[in-house]
């Protein structure tokens, strides 16, 4: 304060007269509330209608996929501009590999699943048999959010409405072993009955034996004959 109110040498006042003059008429009351540090990230809209920012994914309209969008980011929240406006406002999520997803933001289609969850799907195909149960799971899994996988696994289930369990656990079990996680090709495999085949791998089916004291299938379906004469 003395240093404040010493006087100039070379013209008239001091610092503390300078600062009431200037100064003090220019400034601004302090804002409500506290400074917050904010970062900018540039991301691309994935096909799935989310972004990947810090490892964790956040939904953007769905009408942006495929655009180049602005994140910008602070210690609790997440906002995404797109050519200067805000499409998207999250509450920021730092769980990696998880997803934070708006339901207005998904196409119709994506909707009309939100009363599923994938335990249920799954727990629906496994009722055709563990390995329709296994590809619906395998489905779920390779989708980056669930609600992708959701179609291809109810198309599944129809399926087993029209073709028999030993051939939708066939058609299974040869889509996981060819990692083709998709609707489409368990419905190629059933409909050009490449379930029927053997996969590769697979011992070969050995023919029956035929033998002379060997009975077939129609001996049983024969009447009984009479019984021979007991030679004495």
């Amino acid at each position: 304060m003395r240093l404040n109110r010493r006087a100039f040498r070379k013209r008239e006042g001091n610092r503390a007269s300078l600062f009431a003059q200037l100064d003090q008429p220019a400034l601004k009351p302090l804002p409500a509330t506290r400074y917050r540090f904010g970062q900018w990230k540039t991301a691309k809209v994935n096909i799935d209608y989310h972004i990947e920012i810090e490892r964790h994914y956040y939904s953007v309209p769905y009408a942006l996929v495929h655009q180049e969008v602005e994140a910008h980011l602070t210690g609790e929240t997440l906002e995404v501009l797109h050519r200067g406006v805000r499409v998207a406002s999250h509450i920021r999520s730092y769980e990696p590999g998880k997803a934070t997803t708006l339901t207005e933001h998904m196409p119709k289609s994506h909707q009309k699943y939100l009363g599923r969850t994938p335990s249920r799907l799954i727990e629906d195909a496994q009722q055709t048999g563990p390995y329709t149960g296994q590809l619906a799971e395998a489905i779920l899994a390779a989708k980056r959010h669930p609600e992708m996988g959701y179609r291809s696994c109810l198309g599944i289930l129809r399926l087993a409405k029209t073709y028999p369990a030993e051939r939708m656990e066939a058609a299974a079990r040869r889509c996981l072993r060819a990692r083709a996680y998709n609707f489409q090709s368990m419905d190629s495999i059933l409909k050009n009955q490449l379930d029927r085949l053997p996969l590769p791998g697979d011992p070969p089916v050995q023919a029956a034996v035929e033998h002379d004291n060997i009975r077939v299938a129609d001996y049983f379906d024969s009447p009984p004959e009479a019984d021979p004469p007991v030679i004495q």
